[in-house]
């Protein structure tokens, strides 16, 4: 059986395995004890599970005497939007964003539209864990609220903040993944009013998955493909829950992960120089493209949560992570895939340039990852044995110990961690050359007793 991951990510497990819809109530129990009597916010990605985990949500959320706003299908982003733009308690998404089909996951979200901080998430787990919950009477129950405009008041903010008669001009042809998931129609709709001539795939919300929804290049042949096909400037691939976002250039070129955050910041430090917050895991092609702008990194562990609080308290010009997650302050702190794309369009636009000539500016380094599924039990022990043999055998290397093991040379670097939301060790590696990145991956494998 398939372990429940409970963390930073919130919760999240295999439907019909360890994520039930009475570990749903519960949960969601112990968050409107947690955030207090309130509206709280709650959508789903459209995944098949969504409709029974969101009605399983909004019941608990009745019982404990919370008013539940219903937004349906409707991409994170957009709900962490509304929350920040309401009075609202906070809100709940039931999403599992880049998982497989068969996952799904609560997502906790506080009354500013940022995730549950680590604190947060414990105190929360205490809650869970102590099973007193508030109870509503039978005549302290609220009212069920839908709210049909959340998706179309994101994309408002996300116009808003470029130029839109500049893209329009440029007049691009884009090509788009949805995954069946929330964003299906939002892409659409925000693409429309950017003037471009759209060609997109996989858009239809609550059908099959045609692929795992994390945009990395093996995800993106479908998406690359139809690039070629119909010479599109760009093609983007966005996840369930429209958090994570991947790029094929229009030379049909899949980009790692690490990318899309490159691209923006580089982007957005031509725009105004400032504060960069990313995690432990991301490529230096940060660190090398605020250096040119006379600018500064500051690095989190591995999470979003962690990741937009840090900006929001160093009043970050843009953040995110290597995944495919881009914070743009100006619109709201959350990883948004829809304010990514508008984001780089409008640099294109601005520039007059092609994306591939974009990427062939930025600084170059070879990324290797690899994921060791491991037994639920057998995770904390791997890295704890790969700690305590890096601190005893790696030499002329800094150690950095806040997220897993981060060891970190003058060329190059290799982190090992945990999974927040799966069941496996995660190794990355980077270097400026491939065979130097995939000694480190070696070397990682050897670290943790594999």
């Amino acid at each position: 059986m398939n372990p429940l991951k409970i963390g930073i990510s919130g919760v999240r497990g295999v439907v019909g395995e360890t994520f039930t819809p009475h570990l749903a109530v519960q949960f969601t129990e112990a968050f409107a004890t947690y955030a207090g009597r309130g509206d709280i916010y709650v959508c789903d990605d459209a995944r098949p599970s969504g409709g029974m985990v969101r009605g399983a949500v909004i019941a608990g959320l009745l019982g404990a005497g919370c008013s539940p706003v219903d937004l349906d299908i409707c991409p994170v982003p957009a709900l962490q939007f509304a929350v920040s733009k309401s009075q609202a308690a906070g809100g709940i998404a039931v999403s599992a964003g880049h998982n497989p089909e068969d996952w799904n996951a609560l997502k906790f979200i506080r009354s500013d539209g940022i995730y549950l901080n680590a604190n947060q998430s414990d105190e929360l787990l205490d809650t869970y864990h102590s099973g007193e919950f508030d109870k509503a009477a039978w005549n302290e129950i609220k009212p069920l609220k839908r709210q049909t405009d959340a998706a179309r008041n994101h994309i408002k903010a996300i116009l808003a903040s470029v130029d839109i008669q500049q893209i329009r001009k440029a007049k691009f042809s884009v090509a788009v993944d949805a995954c069946n998931g929330a964003c299906s129609k939002p892409a659409a709709e925000l693409l429309d009013a950017l003037g471009c001539k759209t060609a997109a795939i996989n858009d239809e919300p609550g059908e099959s998955f045609p692929h795992d929804p994390e945009p990395n290049g093996a995800n993106m042949r479908q998406l690359r493909a139809l690039s070629r096909a119909v010479s599109c400037d760009a093609g983007f691939m966005l996840d369930t829950a429209g958090e994570r976002l991947g790029i094929v250039t229009d030379a049909g070129e899949s980009l790692p992960e690490d990318y899309t955050l490159a691209i923006c910041v580089a982007a957005q430090l031509e725009l105004k120089p400032g504060t960069v917050v990313t995690n432990l895991s991301t490529s230096r092609m940060i660190d090398d493209l605020a250096r040119e702008r006379h600018s500064r990194v500051m690095r989190t562990p591995i999470g979003q949560a962690y990741v937009a609080e840090a900006a929001l308290k160093h009043r970050a010009v843009v953040a995110g992570e290597g995944s495919g997650g881009v914070i743009l302050p100006h619109v709201h702190y959350a990883n948004d895939g829809l304010a990514a794309i508008a984001f780089i369009l409008g640099h294109l636009a601005r520039r007059k340039t092609r994306l591939s000539k974009i990427v062939a500016a930025l600084p170059q380094y070879v990324t290797v990852k690899k994921n060791i599924p491991l037994d639920y039990t057998e995770i904390f022990k791997a890295v704890h044995h790969a700690r305590r043999a890096a601190e005893t055998e790696i030499k002329k290397a800094a150690l950095d110990l806040s997220d897993g093991i981060k060891i970190d040379w003058r060329d190059s670097w290799l982190h090992i961690r945990p999974s927040n939301t799966e069941a496996m060790v995660r190794l990355i590696a980077e270097a400026r050359d491939g065979e130097r990145a995939n000694e480190l991956i070696a070397l990682g494998e050897e670290l943790i007793g594999r």
